[in-house]
């Protein structure tokens, strides 16, 4: 038998763009690891895999991942740990968007005393739309579609395109629940109809275009780009890094009935973890992710859009986020909602479309 051990990983940014030769942030955390053991059962039997999750008994640091809900032990079975990391997912987006009392305090507190780590914190924040004084946006990113240009000439301009005969067996898209780009298209296209109904409803009619079940949205850009799919669903950072090695692809927003065209806006978030063990070089990192120099360069460095409202890049990825998505309508929902309703519009997406 062998076994293998590490710690979970937390992404910053570029978890997609890094399989594209291009940056990614990632750091360990050494808080949550997982434990894989190798072995054979018997002989004549092929080899199996046994898994275990164990978190660290760390009493700060499982207060702060209590929303898990136990999920991190081996005895919870693979649905309650996803569920569980999407309600943990939505907390943190919930948390980020703050109170109004804490965004009106932050330029105020960003001038109180000299500037540390800790006011210049709040100083980006005073430049940041969306965050609290716990947690800030940190890199911004948004959903789209992709179509193969070569295969449609024009991108479908609106979701009840997408219905049209000729798609039949040529649209596909992440698995709302499973995949966080997937759970993202139920809750625009949700949005997008006015409301749940009538959003089920068209996913419903767009079942019959569909391929199925897709666990993963990354893979899905190569099938789109050799024409096996023409539509498929994305995230507007990962698609503009792919395009340069998968040319026929394209990215578009269609429109709701009522004409507009609408990106969810899917930020990546920083915080400090209460009870790290280096706190101090924490805050220097978060103080430096949120400053002028190093947001100037998130476009042209990871293929993001910055947070910060006085930082305007002029590389050419930055011109070509804003061209792409001229005319397009960002979206931010009450991610308190998401979380309380995501379990029951799963399983209301599985009903409708059979899956």
């Amino acid at each position: 038998m062998s076994t293998g051990e590490a710690p979970a990983k937390l992404l910053l940014v570029g978890e997609h763009a890094v399989v594209h030769g291009r940056v990614a942030f990632a750091l360990p955390f050494p808080a949550l690891r997982a434990r894989a053991q190798h072995r054979r059962q018997d002989p004549r039997s092929e080899p199996r895999m046994a898994a275990h999750h164990d978190v660290f008994q760390d009493a700060e640091i499982l207060e702060d991942l209590q929303v898990l809900e136990g999920a991190g032990h081996a005895q919870a079975d693979a649905p309650v740990r996803r569920q569980a990391f999407y309600g943990l997912a939505a907390k943190c987006h919930a948390a980020a968007r703050g109170t109004q009392q804490a965004r009106n305090d932050v330029e105020q507190r960003a001038l109180a005393g000299p500037i540390g780590p800790d006011q210049a914190f709040y100083l980006a924040a005073a430049h940041i739309e969306g965050g609290s004084d716990s947690y800030q946006p940190l890199v911004y990113n948004y959903t789209n579609f992709i179509y193969n240009a070569a295969a449609v000439k024009q991108a479908p301009k609106s979701f009840a395109d997408l219905l049209d005969p000729k798609f039949k067996g040529k649209i596909q898209y992440s698995t709302p629940g499973q995949a966080g780009d997937g759970t993202a298209v139920m809750l625009l296209v949700n949005h997008a109809f006015g409301g749940k109904d009538a959003g089920f409803e068209f996913m419903k009619k767009l079942q019959d275009n569909n391929v199925g079940p897709s666990a993963s949205t990354g893979k899905l850009t190569a099938l789109v780009n050799k024409s096996e799919l023409f539509v498929a669903n994305g995230d507007l950072q990962m698609n503009m890094v792919q395009m340069k090695d998968n040319p026929n692809i394209r990215v578009f927003w269609p429109a709701g009935p009522d004409g507009v065209r609408t990106a969810l806006s899917l930020p990546y978030y920083v915080g400090l973890v209460t009870g790290a063990p280096d706190s101090n070089n924490g805050k220097k990192l978060i103080e430096f992710l949120l400053s002028r120099k190093a947001q100037s360069t998130v476009s042209s460095v990871a293929y993001g859009l910055p947070v910060r409202k006085d930082v305007t890049p002029t590389d050419a990825n930055y011109k070509s986020f804003h061209e792409a998505m001229h005319g397009v309508k960002i979206w931010t929902p009450d991610w308190n909602v998401v979380l309380q309703e995501l379990p029951a519009d799963v399983a209301r997406w599985r009903q409708v479309t059979g899956s």
